[in-house]
């Protein structure tokens, strides 16, 4: 049964935190800390904890900063919500983990490695967003990119703005992704509505997507060439949220990674490939401890 509770970072915050407990009643059970996407509450979704419990696999996954049950942090970049987490395994006496990120989830997941070298043995990432760089092919093959042109062009104040009108772009998914939504991954769909619930319930104003959005168009505060453990990048072919040269961008920058892609596949279908990914971030970590 999956533990939620508050952790203290600092003196001044607390991230909210849900932990599914060793896997099989193994202390030693491997652990995956899962950074949820955009927008998520961060609760653990039934797929995820499916696929890891067949595993023997703990699963732990914190809410970001600005998000329902974790202190928000104006300015924070990639690396601050990422310090977060790197925070919360040391309190929980977390000596070993890997780290795997889904859409927004995917750069805090490789800054988490970046940050934590002695104790991250692998990184996985889902459909990821690639560091900000001012070339057209950032922005190239995104439905919908205005919430992320708005954060550039304007910060924090215009990204809000932009979240007063908005309204999710349907074409932003591919066939393959209303399948999976409709599907293994409906408990998805549902956790984005009710991070939107949550945002509304606390002042109506979706500061932790707003924040994310800000945090992936400026410095992240690491390099991705910092990330000393093996990297494995998963990407869908026919991304219309996160398109594929993102996933090329991050291959390119990372000393020991791969790329999986999927040419079938959109932003929500590629999570299909998880239990795959559960067995290479396995071997991986079996690997490293050698």
């Amino acid at each position: 049964m999956t533990n939620e509770r508050q952790i203290e970072v600092g003196h001044t915050r607390t991230v909210r935190v849900w932990d599914s407990g060793a896997g099989g009643g193994q202390a030693t059970a491997p652990v995956v800390i899962w950074h949820h996407g955009t927008p998520q509450t961060g609760r653990i979704l039934a797929p995820i904890a499916r696929a890891a419990t067949r595993r023997g696999i703990r699963v732990i996954s914190c809410a970001r900063a600005g998000y329902q049950g974790t202190t928000s942090l104006e300015g924070r970049r990639v690396a601050d919500a990422a310090a977060d987490v790197v925070a919360v395994a040391a309190a929980l006496g977390v000596e070993r983990y890997a780290t795997m990120g889904a859409s927004g989830g995917g750069p805090h997941a490789l800054a988490c490695a970046a940050l934590d070298p002695e104790h991250v043995v692998a990184a996985v990432t889902f459909a990821g967003i690639a560091p900000y760089v001012d070339e057209p092919w950032w922005f190239e093959g995104m439905a919908s990119p205005d919430g992320l042109r708005s954060a550039h062009e304007g910060g924090r104040e215009a990204r809000r703005r932009h979240a007063e009108t908005s309204d999710f772009d349907e074409s932003s998914f591919v066939d393959a992704d209303w399948q999976a939504l409709a599907g293994d991954w409906e408990a998805l769909g549902a956790d984005a509505g009710r991070a939107g619930a949550e945002a509304r319930a606390n002042g109506g104003v979706p500061w932790g997507e707003i924040d994310d959005d800000v945090a992936f168009v400026e410095d992240w505060g690491i390099e991705l060439g910092q990330i000393e453990c093996p990297a494995f990048i998963v990407q869908g072919g026919r991304d219309r949220v996160i398109p594929p040269a993102h996933s090329t961008a991050i291959l390119s920058a990372l000393p020991a990674g791969e790329l999986w892609l999927r040419p079938r596949d959109g932003h929500v279908s590629v999570l299909g490939a998880l239990p795959i990914a559960l067995e290479w971030m396995l071997a991986a970590g079996r690997e490293r401890a050698r």
